[in-house]
């Protein structure tokens, strides 16, 4: 049991726990998880043989919304998920990696616990009809002040973004409140779905 009496869930059980769905079966929706392979701030895989291409099931039904609505607005495009269900064993070995590095402010300590972890948070960008994904000014997990959100206004002024990157960041951002996820100010790819507060009270931990 957790500190507050919820039972945590392992991965290996996850296809069987009602609450959670696959990836693959969220309509409209791509994934290419980068945790999987090497494509990623540590360039190896994080994830290993454990299948984490998977949501709570309602974080699924958002993210169905949110391509739902990105499809009226721009045809042809959709959500690409880089990441989504991440255990908390990974969770802490990410921590060991980077504890005590400028890159410790882009993870969640594991005292407090990644809403990833709790299958309730997604990492995502656009995919164009060609595959293409947008150019967002940054890449996934480039971790520096040109990814952050809360300082757009900023790096249009300094040319470190364009307005193009940040109309492509601000359709994601659009597309993912459709679907009730709220971003973060240091990613423009993360989106959390539900009150941190209350998912890290309420929901299982899966590890």
């Amino acid at each position: 049991m957790t500190a507050d009496g919820v039972a945590p869930v392992r991965v290996e059980d996850i296809a069987m726990h009602p609450q959670f769905r696959r990836l693959g079966s969220v309509r409209g929706v791509l994934h290419d998880l980068r945790y999987v392979g090497s494509n990623n701030f540590a360039g190896r895989s994080l994830y290993g043989t454990l299948d984490c291409a998977w949501l709570r099931a309602e974080a699924a039904t958002g993210l169905e919304a949110a391509a739902q609505w990105l499809a009226t607005q721009r045809p042809g495009w959709r959500l690409l998920v880089l990441d989504a269900l991440r255990p908390h064993r990974v969770q802490e070995a990410i921590w060991q990696d980077v504890e005590g590095t400028p890159m410790a402010m882009y993870f969640a300590h594991p005292g407090r616990g990644s809403i990833h972890s709790f299958g309730m948070a997604v990492d995502v960008t656009l995919q164009a009809p060609d595959g293409a994904e947008a150019d967002m000014g940054s890449g996934f997990d480039e971790m520096n002040v040109s990814s952050h959100p809360e300082l757009h206004a900023q790096h249009l002024a300094s040319g470190v973004l364009t307005a193009a990157h940040v109309a492509e960041r601000e359709l994601l951002s659009a597309a993912m409140a459709q679907g009730g996820f709220a971003g973060i100010s240091t990613e423009w790819w993360h989106f959390d779905h539900g009150d941190r507060t209350q998912v890290r009270r309420d929901l299982p931990r899966v590890w």
